[in-house]
């Protein structure tokens, strides 16, 4: 009996062994983290959160104007990316001949594949110049009395990155979208259907509702996407330590600093000042999941799911 208990024990131990890996890959992550930061957090403490200055000649840091950009940037990118990866996947699955669904998933799926810095140089070679040549004064003329569209018309700036990131965000968001609404039991579709329930009335009153949980999720994994995003931001944001109204402003990111200034930072205290910025990335991308992660929990115990 030892001897066939064997198998089973070595089998437990290597599950277990794998399973505490991940957390403490994270953990070590974290402490790294904070060590670093060490130096700025006992300069600034909690207020290196609020400051706006960033100035590496001075020895001047905050996270205020990258941790802004961030938060806009990403929200901006699910702002676009979710109605857009929604109607991909209820194209494919409730639309689209199969001649047409099997290349377009296909297609979907190897966007997702497409290495971020490819994004980011088609954004500034492609994107940018049709967004200030086209895009950008048509917004500003006819919706040039907002401040979120104010500015000179560069096309580089927030609002091609937002988009950059929408395009980066779409494939994750539709992929995981399309395999949820092919589990809807197609009962219930048809009974629907025999009610006299329209294609649009069967996609908004069954599928959506019985899929809430994983679209949920899905957005989350989207948002984490779009929070930690380096190159392709960092090629068309403009790369400011100022934070504007206008979309059209050049701004920055946690990420596009990191990946500016990582290499050049030779001062201590630069330096510090960089990897708190990458703890407070870390943290709240942590928070997010961890906020998504109860979303998810509150939308199946109501569902009853």
């Amino acid at each position: 009996m030892k001897r066939k208990q064997l198998p089973d024990r070595a089998f437990r131990l290597a599950t277990g062994f794998s399973a505490a890996t991940i957390p403490a890959v994270v953990a070590a992550v974290g402490v790294m983290l904070a060590a670093g930061a060490t130096t700025a957090l006992l300069r600034w403490g909690p207020s290196f959160l609020w400051r706006s200055q960033w100035d590496a000649a001075h020895g001047e840091f905050g996270a205020w104007t990258a941790l802004c950009g961030t938060l806009i940037s990403a929200f901006l990118a699910l702002a676009l990316a979710i109605p857009l990866a929604l109607g991909v996947a209820v194209f494919l699955t409730e639309l689209a001949p199969r001649w047409l669904a099997g290349p377009a998933s296909l297609a979907v799926e190897l966007m997702a594949a497409v290495p971020s810095i490819i994004y980011g140089m088609w954004g500034l070679f492609v994107l940018a110049p049709v967004l200030s040549e086209h895009v950008e004064p048509f917004l500003q003329h006819t919706l040039g009395w907002l401040p979120f569209f104010q500015g000179a018309p560069t096309g580089i700036g927030m609002f091609t990155a937002g988009l950059v990131l929408a395009l980066m965000v779409v494939p994750y968001i539709a992929a995981i979208a399309r395999d949820l609404f092919t589990m809807v039991p197609p009962q219930v579709k048809e009974a629907a259907v025999g009610l006299g329930a329209t294609r649009w009335e069967v996609v908004r009153a069954v599928v959506l509702p019985h899929t809430r949980i994983g679209l949920v999720g899905a957005v989350i994994l989207g948002l984490g996407r779009a929070l930690g995003e380096t190159m392709a931001v960092t090629f068309v944001i403009g790369n400011s330590h100022r934070l504007s109204p206008s979309l059209f402003a050049a701004s920055g990111t946690i990420a596009s600093t990191l990946a500016n200034e990582f290499t050049e930072a030779t001062d201590e205290l630069h330096l510090s000042a960089l990897m708190a910025l990458g703890l407070v990335l870390f943290a709240m991308t942590f928070a997010i999941l961890a906020l998504g992660r109860l979303l998810v929990g509150r939308t199946s115990a109501q569902g009853g799911a």
